[in-house]
């Protein structure tokens, strides 16, 4: 296979903010759709699209609570979206097909991580329904607004957290041997798997796929179905919050602020670098090396390990694979 994970010299760095990473791109006239748009990154990502010119559409599960967080923020607008309940996405999809407008940016980034073993209405194991399924099924109810855009990307909001599994081809939903991280795991690799897939199947249409490492933002919600007292001693043990619970900010061992993680997600979704480049996972605004040998990790009782992306999550077999996988998924 071509290996395409070379960094390209952005001229950005892993401290830079959103804002600096747009300052020179005009999105007037564009439209965007942020999943979790109105919390954490997604919060951020919004908002920096927005300034930038873009008009946004956000999912959120609850508009009424969304709502408040994006006071302020202009062209933005919110929709109903619920990633485990497949009613939900296709409603989503279908209003903003109806709407009649193109789709140049698509940000997939709401997610779960960790936490006890829950499963959805269909049985499937949630972080891998919600992180990945879900995205899948949004991204092909939305294709014809993405096409109508004559050049558009997909941003898959991954993690250095692939490192931790392959897709559990096997038994993706874990009907044994649970394990909370392994799960988030597999869900990140997919997100990687599924951008992969999606630019080589749909780039002759102009839609390009990505997937970013944002870095470590403590200061999100993505922990919050693990128990308060079990993140803060994760936290402590990675080194990403000093003794009084205070964030570590080092952006070039991976822990950042809100601005500086958001900054990768927008140079994807936005960034002129990349134009022509697809199918790549992304960290600290370039496209991540390849870590052809990588070590075991542990996550939660190391230190930050590198988030450079491994081979089993951009292997073009698997990446079809999971794409007749996930299609299987939707209509069982």
């Amino acid at each position: 296979m071509v290996q395409k994970q070379h960094p390209i010299g952005s001229g950005f760095t892993a401290a830079s903010t959103a804002d600096e990473v747009l300052q020179d791109v005009d999105l007037a006239g564009t439209n965007a759709i942020v999943t979790g748009g109105h919390v954490g990154l997604g919060l951020e990502v919004t908002r920096a699209l927005s300034k930038a010119g873009a008009s946004v559409t956000v999912g959120s599960r609850n508009p009424d609570r969304a709502a408040p967080a994006l006071a302020g923020v202009e062209r933005v607008e919110i929709g109903r979206l619920d990633l485990l309940d497949p009613t939900s996405v296709d409603a989503f999809a279908t209003r903003y097909l109806d709407s009649g407008r193109p789709l140049h940016i698509l940000v997939n980034g709401a997610g779960l991580m960790g936490g006890p073993l829950v499963r959805d209405a269909r049985g499937y194991e949630s972080q891998f329904a919600t992180n990945h399924l879900g995205h899948f099924q949004l991204t092909l109810g939305l294709l014809p607004a993405l096409r109508a855009a004559h050049g558009a990307r997909v941003v898959n909001v991954s993690s250095g957290g692939h490192r931790l599994s392959d897709i559990r081809w096997d038994d993706p939903h874990f009907t044994t041997g649970y394990d909370g991280m392994l799960a988030y795991g597999q869900s990140k690799t997919a997100n990687v798997l599924f951008a992969v897939e999606l630019d080589r199947r749909w780039a002759d249409a102009g839609i390009r796929g990505y997937a970013v490492h944002p870095g470590v933002v403590v200061s999100t919600n993505l922990g919050n179905s693990m128990p308060e007292d079990h993140v803060r001693a994760m936290n402590l043990a990675m080194g990403l919050i000093d003794e009084s619970g205070r964030p570590v900010i080092d952006p070039d061992r991976e822990m950042k602020t809100p601005q500086q993680g958001a900054a990768t997600i927008v140079f994807a979704a936005a960034g002129p670098q990349l134009a022509g480049i697809g199918g790549v996972y992304l960290k600290d605004n370039d496209i991540s090396p390849l870590d052809d040998a990588p070590e075991p990790i542990d996550f939660g009782t190391e230190p930050i390990v590198t988030s450079d992306v491994v081979p089993h999550a951009v292997d073009p077999g698997s990446a079809r694979r999971l794409w007749d996988l996930s299609e299987r998924l939707l209509t069982a």
